[in-house]
């Protein structure tokens, strides 16, 4: 059974923030006017409503904010993978990012440990991504 995706944003900003993670770029929007930084990608600004936004490289690295273990499988094709944890990252731009983890122990998991996103293949040519110890 393959597993299941992350439901895709077709619209014009998705599509772009996908064409920029297949070339191996972590880019999310930044307001043109006010400076924030947004993710998932949207046409207005949360904090002061402009349509204006750059794509911006991020750097990448962020700590984890928290995290949650899953001992059961919700779905048949995750049978094989449990447990495993989803994390959620706040990135230096202060972006927040839900994703699974690579070379981290589940013990290791703690609040602040300093992380640093990698982007894997996954099917339809999609990348997802993880977090993994910033060394």
């Amino acid at each position: 059974m393959s597993r299941p995706l992350p439901p895709q944003d077709d619209s014009p900003n998705g599509a772009f923030w996908r064409e920029l993670a297949r070339s191996g770029e972590l880019r999310f929007q930044r307001c043109a006017d006010c400076g924030v930084w947004r993710h998932p990608p949207r046409h207005l600004c949360a904090r002061c409503g402009s349509p204006r936004a750059e794509w911006r490289r991020s750097s990448g690295r962020g700590a984890i904010l928290t995290w949650t273990v899953a001992h059961q499988a919700f779905h048949p094709a995750f049978a094989g993978e449990v447990p495993y944890a989803a994390v959620v990252t706040e990135l230096e731009e202060g972006v927040r990012l839900v994703s699974g983890v690579r070379e981290l122990p589940h013990a290791a998991l703690r609040i602040g440990l300093p992380v640093e996103v990698i982007l894997e293949p996954a099917a339809e040519g999609r990348l997802l991504p993880f977090v993994r110890p910033r060394g």
